[in-house]
């Protein structure tokens, strides 16, 4: 299997992801550095109504924790949840919460325009934007969560939009190399979210989806040779469609692959290392942790292999030079979704 290379658009002006029928614009369809749409088309009125899917998602990476933070509605249900995971003792803990419609998320209609909110007897989450970063906070019965998701100056992000066909697409922006600082308490205890040394990465999602799907999803942060280095890397969702979520950030600039790129790894064990390579990507995401999960609501249903672990290799940024990524810590993930 080879990977192929596709043809992809930079936008560079402000656009609207829907036309006023609620079908996408084909104007939208193209990759961004900065969030440019507008996505407040999903989840109004009635149109796409139960295949609209709105979220937040935040990972944190520190030297002794991982930390997940998730903010979801889709139409008939919203779906959050506080995942904390300590590195060294390899244990999880874990706050969700499934509530029909969408009256516990509080969700922007574009990226950065408003809060993000989360209320439940479960949990409760914060996403607000300040000078300089993103504030995220979370509370559980046995965690508070505080962290700055610092935007440095001049950073970029990657946004794409892939369209399936005009009435399912999906818009993401994945800002994968986020210095953080903050701190987390767990059962009473306080680590704290050092600076230079912890990361935060942002799956923003506005679109509307087929019913059953399956994605590979990579990412990872940290310092290489001296440079600050994102990892963001995708797989099947995106098939066939034009578009792809890969690229590499490198000092908060972002470089497009326009690859659909070949991913390898064991389903009969998934702590053994995954490789994924392309003309411009020659990557191995070496895991110590799964985390797995199978639920099935009737309606909603999925099955998830999230695995933790360290890439090592290379990416190449626009001028063919190839970015050293050992050692970054980050995901992998494969999952299938009934929603």
């Amino acid at each position: 299997m080879r990977a192929r290379p596709v043809a992809e658009r930079e936008i560079t002006a402000p656009v609207a992801l829907c036309l006023p029928s609620g079908r996408l614009n084909p104007d939208a369809v193209g990759w961004t550095r900065t969030p440019l749409h507008d996505t407040s088309g999903i989840g109004r009125a009635l149109h796409g109504w139960g295949r609209n899917k709105r979220w937040e998602y935040w990972g944190i990476t520190t030297p002794t924790h991982i930390i997940t933070l998730t903010v979801s509605a889709i139409d008939y249900a919203a779906l959050h949840q506080v995942w904390v995971f300590d590195i060294a003792t390899q244990t999880e803990i874990s706050a969700d919460a499934i509530t029909p419609l969408t009256g516990s998320a509080m969700l922007p209609g574009s990226l950065a325009t408003g809060p993000a909110r989360a209320r439940t007897t479960a949990l409760t989450i914060d996403i607000d934007e300040r000078a300089g970063g993103t504030r995220l906070r979370a509370t559980t019965p046995r965690v508070q969560i505080d962290v700055l998701a610092t935007r440095p100056d001049h950073h970029e992000a990657m946004g794409v939009v892939v369209p399936w066909n005009s009435r399912r697409f999906q818009y993401t922006v994945k800002d994968v190399d986020r210095p953080a600082v903050g701190t987390i308490r767990v059962d009473g205890v306080e680590h704290p979210v050092p600076a230079g040394a912890s990361w935060a990465v942002l799956d923003h999602g506005r679109g509307r989806w087929p019913y059953s799907v399956t994605w590979n999803w990579g990412a990872a942060s940290g310092m290489s040779d001296g440079h600050r280095v994102g990892v963001q890397l995708g797989d099947k969702w995106t098939t066939g469609t034009g578009s792809t979520e890969n690229a590499l950030t490198v000092d908060g600039r972002v470089h497009k692959i326009s690859e659909e790129l070949v991913w390898e790894y064991d389903t009969t064990q998934w702590l053994k290392p995954w490789r994924i390579r392309g003309e411009r990507v020659d990557a191995t995401f070496t895991p110590f942790y799964d985390r797995s999960s199978a639920t099935n609501a009737v309606v909603i249903a999925s099955r998830t292999h999230q695995c933790f672990g360290h890439y090592s290799g290379w990416i190449a940024d626009d001028t063919g030079t190839p970015v050293r990524i050992d050692g970054l810590l980050g995901w992998a993930e494969d999952v299938h979704n009934r929603w």
